[in-house]
Order: C-alpha cells, then structure tokens, then sequence
C-alpha cells in the first residue's frame, strides 16, 4: 500500500511538472574558428518551450543560458609589502575555473533562480569555480576565487548580463553571448535553464568547439607536438627576418 501511495504522489510532484516543459535549442554556431585576424565572435542562442500541456497559470517562465570554457587549475598568489619590496607569502591552487564564463538571464538573477538551486545546478560564477581548499594556515582563502573572478571580469573573460534574453509568449527565446579575441581554444558548453519561481524545470546542455585553424593551427600544433623543429623553424625566421632588413637598409644607403 506505501509504495502505491508513493508512486501516486510521485505523479504531482514537481519533477514531473519539469518533463511537461522542455528546451529545444538552436544555435547561430557550433563551432568558433580562430584565425589570425579573429577578433572576437557572437553566437546567437535560440530556441523555444515544448509543452505537453497549457502554459501554467503560475509564475512567468524565466530563462537562464551560460556559456562556459575548459575549466583549468589556477595557482593564485597573495603579495604583501616587506622591508619596501612586494613579496609572495600565500598561494591557494584554485582547482577548476573557466577560462570563460558568461551567464545570460530574462530577468535580475535573483529572480530567476534561488540560491539552492544556484548551488545545485552551479550556474553563477562564484559557483562555477571549484576550489578544493586552502591550508589552514592561510586567511581569506575564498579571497583568492575572489580575485580570479575580479580579474577575469577585467578582462572581459567573465560577465553576467541580466535582462538579455528575450522570451516571447512564454514558449520563444534568444539571446547573443560576444566571446572575445582571447579565447582558449577547446571544447566550450552552452547551458539553458527554464525556471520558474526561482527553481529549475528543465536543462539542456550542447556543446560548442572553439579551434585555431589554418596556419595558426598548423604552429600551434606543431609548437606542441614537436617543440624542436618550431624552435629550428622560429630561429631560422628570425635570421632570415634579420639579414632581409639588414640587405634592405643597405640598399637604401646606396640609393
């Protein structure tokens, strides 16, 4: 008898709710190709609601997209001032942080997702950074997640961009993330959340490759697979580089 009652509550309950609303999801790109005259790309992010049933007469949909590159250890290092010289005295390792990191919101993001989801589902980036620990020696040690995330907002490498997703009737959205010229080539992720009064109903997650190609790709490659013909190859440019613009200037003084 419990477990017919159990089944039977499990049918009302908010997960099920969650499959009756779902993301189809469209992207303007897959795959960012960094060239040598890249600046920076947009990726427009589309797609729309499917639904089983009506739109519920509840709290407005809200939507919720990140964009996230290969999450990399960080060392980070704290100087202090002593005897008139900058030091290093600590150093925390932070375990996993993006290279980049966007969120992208319908609304203020506290409005459309409550902390405990935020630390469910690790969606703003104090949450995307991971960071094991510090010794216990060490003081302030959520301050050196802090300055990663300072500086990489400094350089445009993280941001959330609140009321910069559209959403159409309930059912229709899109948005546009800009990535910048500096970005680390690998496998990033876009991640899309329907919420709805602050708690998540639905995921979806697809990937987006971010490749140098052409003669970037053949140096970059070649720079790491096979570390002494680069050298060779780069001091042999840099001879030829210097005995052109000699032979060049002494053209000139003859003329």
């Amino acid at each position: 008898m419990r477990k017919l009652l159990l089944a039977a509550l499990l049918l009302f309950t908010p997960s099920a709710q969650a499959a009756q609303e779902e993301v189809v999801l469209g992207l303007s790109q897959d795959r960012v190709a960094i060239t040598a005259d890249f600046n920076g790309s947009e990726i427009l992010i589309f797609g729309a609601v499917k639904r089983e049933t009506p739109i519920p007469d509840t709290e407005p949909l809200e939507v919720i997209v990140t964009v996230s590159g290969p999450g990399q250890p960080v060392l980070v290092r704290r100087k202090e001032r002593k005897l008139g010289i900058w030091v290093n005295v600590d150093s925390v390792l932070v375990d996993s942080a993006p290279t980049f990191y966007a969120v992208a919101t319908s609304a203020p993001f506290s409005q459309v997702l409550t902390d405990t989801e935020d630390l469910r589902y690790r969606i703003s980036i104090g949450r995307a950074i991971r960071s094991v620990g510090a010794a216990m020696h060490i003081r302030g040690a959520q301050d050196f997640a802090d300055a990663v995330i300072r500086i990489r907002e400094g350089e445009q490498l993280y941001s959330i961009r609140e009321n910069t997703v559209a959403v159409d009737q309930q059912t229709l959205f899109r948005t546009a993330i800009d990535m910048p010229a500096d970005l680390t080539e690998g496998s990033y992720t876009a991640r899309i959340f329907l919420t709805r009064n602050g708690k998540v109903i639905s995921q979806y997650e697809t990937p987006i490759d971010v490749r140098k190609v052409g003669l970037e790709r053949f140096l970059y490659v070649m720079s790491r697979e096979q570390p002494f013909l680069y050298g060779l190859m780069s001091l042999a440019i840099a001879i030829a580089a210097g005995w052109g613009a000699s032979a060049a200037f002494r053209l000139l003084r003859n003329n």
